[in-house]
């Protein structure tokens, strides 16, 4: 295994942090290397330097830990100032609520059953067209640090380090093409270093770049950096309505009822750090214990029962969740530092994201997976100095579908015609052609497995919600303007069936526009999604299709 030094240490306190001094090395123009497009034009950068482009992407990350979007539990003074400056998408979702495939959809533009990543057991097949692989082919300079979690290895990058896996909170290893790399220090600190060392060191100046900053907080188990330990010590995080949700009012499906994520019962001992992490350094973990102990004692004294216990849990998740949180924050705002410092800010397009949304104690649960809205819902903040405008608001129906399409259009390079989305650049303009989407689908796959939640697929409009669970034969419709925390099951209403026909019919429509095959519910991991919807051969959707029509 090889190792490296650690990285530079830096104290990064919730409101401290070191700029780092560079020397922006800027072109004003570009020599041309004469790079086609897959139709064979020419993209010779001629004049002017096309934006670069920077995805902040987190883990988990729900909008509604995010001050900008109105967050009760926290606030995120970096995150709000891309808010602030640029434009803040309001009704983002995903495509399937969990890490791999939300990842093999932003990078190829397709839905799950077309990439081959319908959930997070497969291996991604690299050879397929990406966007970093068409900006490659178009003078863009490619990097990817952090979280990747596709197991095969990154392809259409200059540079990238990887996480292996999920990577933990401390100490983290890296994949790179030279081999495995140890760090000693906090991931999340460790992912910045690296992606502000490549923009600072490793870069060609002369090029345009693209670089994807991916962190894996604040993915479960939540773990803190260490000068964030005492963070809320001393705050009580005001509880969501639903935290002690009743799963059988309302008319709701058996699917909840056989979930796994519940705080009451699923979280254990590691989740709530009764007990430490398993990879700590000596000095790390003589600082954790200092922080928990204390407060670790008093929990075992108080000898919680019920929904006092259950509160207590909460606090405990909540506090360090937003812990991990609050350091992702505080990075991103060591990278929007740099660049306004280097000069890069003014022709830099900043995205930020997250691989889906996160229940925060909702119905009392954590983690993510269903298509309700804490869940499907993702945040969506893009800066683009002279074309977003300050502070600007969009309430359209998009998904992360359209992020490849996206990344493609900023740069001036054409989409294959495979990939699904829409371009969102029209949106940040603040255009509106006035045939934009009305709806969107959604299709998840993972069961059996960790969590236990049933395999479903839905469509939502601005103002409903229909979901089958379709191994159950079971429906849920949601009113979400009326019922935002979908308590009260419409399916079964008789005033609501013009709604539900009009439905059911996009939902038809949906699933013959992306080509989605039938999915047999006794076909488990072993299903090949990219087999079985290859080429012309469509008998899959039309037949999924029969039991809606009729």
């Amino acid at each position: 295994m090889n190792t490296k030094s650690p990285a530079p240490h830096r104290n990064h306190g919730k409101n401290t942090r070191i700029l780092a001094s560079v020397t922006a090395l800027f072109a004003a123009t570009m020599v041309s290397c004469a790079p086609q497009t897959p139709d064979g034009r020419d993209t010779a950068l001629t004049s002017a330097k096309p934006p670069n482009i920077l995805f902040v992407f987190t883990d988990d990350h729900a909008s509604h830990a995010i001050s900008a979007y109105g967050s009760v539990i926290n606030t995120t003074p970096n995150l709000d100032r891309l808010a602030n400056e640029g434009m803040l998408f309001r009704n983002a979702f995903v495509t399937n609520s969990i890490c791999a495939p939300s990842r093999a959809v932003i990078l190829t533009g397709k839905h799950s059953h077309l990439n081959g990543i319908i959930d997070n057991r497969l291996e991604f097949d690299g050879s397929q067209p990406t966007f970093p692989k068409l900006l490659q082919a178009a003078s863009y300079e490619t990097a990817i640090v952090g979280k990747w979690h596709l197991k095969s290895k990154p392809t259409g990058f200059d540079y990238w380090r990887v996480l292996r896996g999920q990577g933990p909170y401390y100490n983290p290893l890296f994949l790179t093409p030279e081999g495995e790399v140890n760090y000693t220090g906090y991931t999340t600190e460790i992912i910045t270093d690296l992606a502000l060392d490549w923009l600072q060191n490793d870069r060609n100046p002369e090029r345009p770049f693209m670089l994807m900053y991916q962190h894996k907080a604040p993915h479960r188990r939540w773990e803190p950096g260490l000068d964030y330990l005492a963070m809320y010590d001393d705050v009580e995080i005001p509880e969501p309505a639903t935290l002690f949700d009743d799963h059988t009012a309302g008319n709701r499906t058996s699917a909840r009822l056989e979930q796994d994520m519940s705080i009451e019962v699923t979280m254990d001992e590691i989740d709530l750090k009764l007990v430490p992490p398993r990879n700590l350094t000596d000095d790390q973990l003589e600082v954790w214990n200092a922080a928990y102990e204390p407060k670790n004692e008093a929990f075992r004294e108080s000898t919680l029962e019920g929904n006092d216990l259950v509160r207590w849990k909460y606090q405990r998740y909540m506090k360090d969740y937003l812990r991990a949180v609050a350091a992702v924050d505080d990075q991103l705002g060591r990278v929007l530092d740099y660049l306004d410092e280097s000069g890069l800010s003014d022709n830099t397009v900043v995205v930020y994201s997250s691989d889906q949304g996160f229940f925060l104690g909702d119905h009392g649960w954590f983690d993510k997976r269903w298509m309700y809205e804490e869940s499907f819902r993702t945040p969506l903040l893009v800066r683009w100095p002279g074309v977003t405008s300050p502070a600007a608001l969009d309430s359209h129906l998009v998904q992360n579908l359209d992020f490849a399409q996206t990344f493609l259009d900023i740069a001036g390079v054409d989409a294959p015609a495979e990939m699904q989305g829409r371009s969102l650049v029209p949106l940040l303009r603040g255009e509106d052609s006035g045939d934009w989407r009305t709806s969107v689908y959604y299709h998840y796959y993972e069961y059996p497995a960790v969590h236990s939640v049933r395999r479903h697929y839905g469509v939502r409009t601005e103002r409903y919600k229909l979901i089958h669970y379709y191994n159950l034969g079971e429906w849920e419709l949601f009113d979400v303007e009326t019922d935002p925390d979908e308590l009260i099951n419409l399916y079964d209403d008789s005033t609501h069936g013009d709604v539900l026909a009009e439905l059911k019919a996009e939902l038809v429509r949906l699933r013959e526009l992306y080509t989605v095959p039938e999915i047999d519910p006794d076909v488990e991991a072993e299903f090949n999604p990219l087999q079985e919807s290859s080429g012309s051969d469509l008998r899959g959707p039309l037949q999924a299709l029969r039991e809606l029509r009729n």
